[in-house]
């Protein structure tokens, strides 16, 4: 549909101003983004350009796969940020790696929408909340009560975990996007569980 771009941009925009920032960038997808349709390159290799960067990263997000947290609800977090912050090379990956640990396609699709569903824990409901909460700061800083939901299910050494997780999924994202990193190409390395 060509020409129709910006029409949708600006829909985009309008949806975005009057409240539903969470849905307007899934609701009005318009131009293709097959990448055998258009070609795609990234604006930088940051993992290449400067790798100490890349490790400082890597350090970063082992310590978060090693924080005790279920690697499930971890990776809700990253898709759930990831979704907010449109990145498409996060999303792609964090939707195979949740599948391949085992996330049902029915949670992955409603992920967006976790708030209206049944499908998420209490803990998972307050990890989702704080991680909207913390990505987006700008609209409203952390409240209480999102605070308080989430301190009922995670003690204080796990909120200061489950912080740094969604810190270092906004980092990841605030690079990928930055530098058009290119989605599509990665393999999850998970194995599911026996």
């Amino acid at each position: 549909m060509p020409g129709y771009g910006r029409l949708f941009q600006g829909l985009t925009r309008f949806v975005a101003s009057i409240g539903h920032v969470r849905r307007a960038r899934t609701v009005f997808a318009c131009e293709s983004v097959n990448t055998q349709e258009r070609k795609m390159k990234p604006r930088i290799e940051h993992f290449k350009v400067d790798p100490s960067a890349y490790k400082a990263m890597i350090g970063l997000q082992a310590y978060v796969n090693e924080s005790g947290l279920e690697h499930s609800l971890l990776e809700l977090v990253k898709l759930r940020a990831s979704q907010i912050n449109g990145c498409a090379y996060c999303i792609d990956m964090h939707t195979k790696d949740a599948r391949a640990r085992g996330e049902t396609e029915q949670r992955l699709y409603a992920l967006d929408a976790w708030d209206e569903t049944p499908f998420y824990s209490e803990r998972e409901r307050a990890a989702l909340a704080w991680t909207e909460a913390l990505t987006q700061l700008g609209e409203g800083h952390v409240p209480d009560a999102v605070y308080a939901q989430t301190r009922a299910e995670f003690g204080e050494a796990e909120l200061v975990k489950l912080t740094l997780a969604v810190v270092a999924i906004n980092g990841w994202n605030r690079l990928n996007v930055a530098f058009r990193t290119v989605p599509g190409t990665y393999r999850s390395q998970v194995r599911a569980a026996a």
